[in-house]
């Protein structure tokens, strides 16, 4: 009996001793209810953070997003900031797109390459690991945000970005583009690119609209099925009524005035998956702005300036579960990449960035991006957040300078897939480098 009353008293102190330690350190900074205010390691709907009450909220907040609250840098949270947590919503993804996962993915390999990369095998379309695990957990979920579903077709036909500087003078731009995946399509009636040592994976056709002496400059990036592939790149110069080869050595030059590189194209990331080291951070929770209502009159209005800033009439924010990955180049490539370090706090149902950090070569603090996607209607398929439309802003706190782009903007027309009037549904000219020279004509 003694002996049994000792292991009884044994068993509850270590109980004990367990429950205290997971209170104490919990999975991710803040999660703990009574030090944040949540309620089962969330936000209550209708919680409102401000700049009085936000730290009680910080475990919800990517690094970056925090030090925009403490004030740490010349960019800083506006005063009069008004965060209103709503219900999180989490829509279904594509059923073709989980078909495909369902049948593709058990036969997805990791490759070891020589140079100290990693590739992958027996792709063919939906979610290349659904459960990612190691060894190359952080690199297979990077895979799976490469290939995360987007729609076969997209058009821009106004977006509009502009940057501002540490003296709020700001300038603006419109834009139009065409972005086509053309290979594992899962929409209904998608072309299917015939499978070849040359097929293409998507393409990204963008020209200027605004100003008048930028007008119809245009870029075009191709990315092919194979991902060691490098990607290509091409721009249509007006005053040469032509187009030219862009050499891989431009790739960190800032485009247009504004702050993304080409590293920071296809909605955040545009990289080559096959030469980069992934490190998985962690699963937590982050809030973030899903389904905003874009501004209806040209910036500045409905921002908070000087930052920039969402106002609530964007509509409510979300906690969203999100897969946190470090990204930097394998050590034979570092030399090519734009930044020393890039931290990404992905969505975890739908895969798409939500906010990043990206570091300088010395691994110094150098740009924020928050990224605010849209809800869109996909014929055939429903509503879904991860098609190729939101806002996104950057802030360069290196050298005070920010930009801010609206993908549609002013309510001018967008169109998916077969919505896309006919002329967008030709390949030769969005796809090809060659169909850059009919700008013009």
């Amino acid at each position: 009996m003694v002996i049994g009353e000792s292991m009884k008293r044994i068993t509850c102190i270590i109980a004990i001793c367990l429950t205290a330690c997971i209170y104490m350190h919990g999975t991710a900074a803040g999660e703990n209810p009574e030090q944040d205010g949540a309620v089962g390691r969330s936000i209550p709907p209708g919680t409102v953070i401000t700049m009085a009450n936000w730290q009680q909220y910080r475990g919800f907040m990517p690094d970056g997003m925090a030090a925009l609250f403490e004030g740490k840098y010349f960019w800083k949270m506006p005063p009069d900031v008004h965060i209103e947590i709503g219900p999180t919503v989490i829509r279904p993804l594509p059923k073709n797109y989980l078909a495909a996962t369902e049948r593709y993915a058990p036969a997805v390999r990791v490759i070891e390459l020589p140079n100290g990369g990693l590739t992958l095998t027996n792709y063919r379309g939906g979610i290349p690991f659904p459960n990612p695990a190691e060894p190359h957990k952080g690199w297979k979920t990077l895979a799976n945000i490469w290939y995360r579903y987007i729609p076969y077709l997209a058009v821009e036909t106004y977006g509009a970005g502009c940057a501002i500087d540490s003296t709020r003078n700001y300038n603006c731009q419109a834009y139009s583009w065409v972005k086509r995946q053309l290979s594992y399509n899962t929409d209904p009636n998608a072309p299917v690119e015939t499978a070849s040592p040359n097929a293409r994976y998507f393409t990204e056709w963008f020209m200027e609209l605004e100003p008048e002496q930028e007008r119809y400059t245009a870029y075009l990036t191709v990315n092919y099925a194979d991902p060691t592939r490098p990607e290509e790149q091409y721009a249509f110069l007006p005053a040469l009524r032509r187009y030219q080869p862009i050499s891989t050595l431009a790739r960190c030059a800032e485009t247009g005035g504004m702050d993304a590189t080409s590293e920071d194209f296809h909605n955040g990331f545009d990289s080559n998956i096959t030469e980069l080291n992934v490190e998985y951070v962690a699963h937590r929770k982050i809030i973030a702005l899903i389904d905003p209502q874009l501004p209806t009159a040209p910036f500045p209005a409905d921002v908070d300036m000087p930052l920039g800033w969402p106002t609530p009439k964007w509509g409510r924010w979300q906690v969203r579960d999100v897969d946190e990955v470090a990204i930097k180049k394998i050590p034979a490539r570092a030399g090519s990449y734009c930044y020393g370090r890039r931290v990404m706090y992905a969505d975890s149902h739908f895969a798409s960035p939500l906010w990043e950090e990206m570091d300088d070569k010395h691994l110094k603090p150098w740009k924020m991006m928050a990224l605010f996607p849209l809800k869109v209607a996909i014929p055939g398929v429903g509503d879904v957040n991860t098609a190729p439309f939101e806002n996104e802003v950057f802030w360069d706190i290196q050298r005070n300078h920010a930009s801010f782009n609206a993908d549609p903007s002013l309510g001018r027309p967008y169109y998916i897939n077969e919505q896309a009037p006919r002329e967008y549904h030709d390949d030769s000219r969005y796809t090809t480098p060659a169909g850059l020279n009919m700008i013009m004509r």
